[in-house]
């Protein structure tokens, strides 16, 4: 127990820096695409929105990929290893393929789903060149999900800063000094990912060809994926139907709403660095058969995150104004965003809870009842957001997440207090599988 708090302080720190980059270098780029007018940013929201959307299918084949890995390792089982490593670049291929050539081919239909007039012909433009270096999207995320999955999460992030950086360099390059617009900011940032991919793969571990087997590697890394990406796509759905709600209640609403929730931010990314982080051990101890050290592990990732969504709780609760006075002075903007930060210090704790615990259940085998309990606290969420936004207005809304993240960790704990029934998937030859911590 003394050992794993600061195993995963040391794990999740480079996990943080690397998630609050890739935050702040989107914020600086829509700064410089911001200049171009509404139908810029416009264009460039939509394609961050449909990437984000795509990025439940990556979950599925990185996290796996990492969660497979860390236990093959633990259990001391190299060629097991090899065959996910090989299985993990299969699957980043047929899946890049299979999302970048349809979304380059319907490229015009999808920017005009959802934009119209100029906008949609930026849109457009911008798809051109982002849906063929989604490719590089992806092989990036797989990349560093295997240095993850051998505990090496410090090269991930510094390869993460060197790409922000040079989207950084980039953006108003050829943003505004080419005059290529929305084109450059989808050059720059393919250009950022092709070198800092170019980077990893010259970095990357070396395993031996495996004998045989990368197929039924490549099914376990889906099945232990999965729950990842289950649970990402459904927080991004339910987040869509959350602002739309919002949006009843004005621009204003939809403002304050909007640099709340940046603010925040910056301290849930630290509770799925600590998930990612306690994923890591959690597979590498499975795969050891680490019983012992699995349930000591729940308890070390349950304190942790306890501490820091407290923390994040008193931050959101007393800074609320002074943090909005960095970012707004309209007055009607300012007070959306003050009410809904000190009622996010109601859902920070419990949220807190349920991503970090999340990462050691899901990665030692038990992701169904995590994502039976979020999906459930979802659907809590939108029906109190929903149903107290009539006798509340927006504060209403603001109080649905609270009851979501009750409800969350309620059912998490409920679910999780026996050992499974059923073991833990099918380990590779020389993988001993172990009962997760509940």
């Amino acid at each position: 127990m003394r050992g794993h708090p600061s195993r995963l302080i040391a794990l999740a720190g480079p996990v943080y820096a690397e998630l609050l980059s890739g935050v702040v270098a989107s914020a600086i780029g829509t700064f410089w695409v911001a200049g171009l007018g509404g139908a810029a940013v416009a264009a460039v929201t939509l394609a961050g929105t449909v990437e984000n959307l795509l990025l439940g299918l990556v979950l599925v084949v990185g996290s796996g990929t990492s969660v497979r890995l860390s236990r093959a390792l633990g259990a001391g089982d190299r060629d097991a290893a090899a065959r996910t490593t090989r299985a993990a670049w299969r699957l980043c291929a047929a899946g890049g393929i299979a999302l970048a050539v349809p979304g380059f081919l319907l490229r015009d239909r999808l920017a005009g789903a959802f934009l119209d007039g100029d906008a949609a012909a930026l849109a457009a433009d911008y798809f051109t060149v982002a849906f063929p270096a989604f490719t590089l999207f992806f092989a990036q995320r797989v990349a560093d999900e295997l240095f993850k999955g051998t505990g090496d999460t410090r090269t991930p992030m510094r390869i993460a800063l060197l790409s922000n950086a040079l989207l950084l360099a980039l953006d108003p390059l050829l943003v505004l000094g080419t005059g290529l617009g929305v084109t450059g900011a989808a050059l720059a940032l393919a250009a950022s990912r092709a070198v800092a991919l170019a980077v990893t793969l010259r970095l990357r571990p070396r395993m031996p060809a495996p004998a045989g087997g990368v197929g039924t590697a490549a099914g376990r890394i889906v099945r232990a994926g999965a729950p990842f990406g289950l649970d990402f796509t459904a927080r991004m759905a339910v987040g869509t139907a959350q602002l739309a709600l919002v949006a009843g209640f004005g621009v204003a609403a939809v403002a304050g709403y909007g640099v709340g929730y940046r603010m925040l931010l910056v301290v849930t990314m630290a509770f799925y660095a600590l998930r990612q982080a306690a994923a890591i051990e959690a597979a590498r101890l499975t795969g050891a058969g680490e019983a012992a050290g699995l349930r000591s592990l729940h308890r070390a990732t349950g304190r942790l995150a306890a501490l820091l969504g407290a923390v994040a709780a008193v931050l959101s609760a007393t800074l609320a104004a002074p943090l909005t006075a960095l970012f707004t002075r309209a007055p009607a903007v300012a007070g959306q965003s003050v009410g809904f930060l000190r009622m996010a210090a109601l859902y920070l704790l419990p949220y807190a809870l349920v991503v970090a615990l999340g990462g050691v259940h899901q990665a030692a085998g038990a992701g169904r009842p995590l994502v039976l309990s979020v999906l459930l606290g979802l659907g809590a969420q939108l029906a109190a957001s929903a149903g107290l936004s009539g006798p509340l207005g927006v504060t209403g809304v603001w109080a649905g997440p609270a009851v979501g993240a009750a409800v969350q960790l309620t059912l998490l704990l409920f679910l999780t207090r026996h050992p499974p029934r059923r073991p833990a998937p099918a380990p590779d030859q020389g993988e001993r599988a172990v009962q997760p911590a509940g």
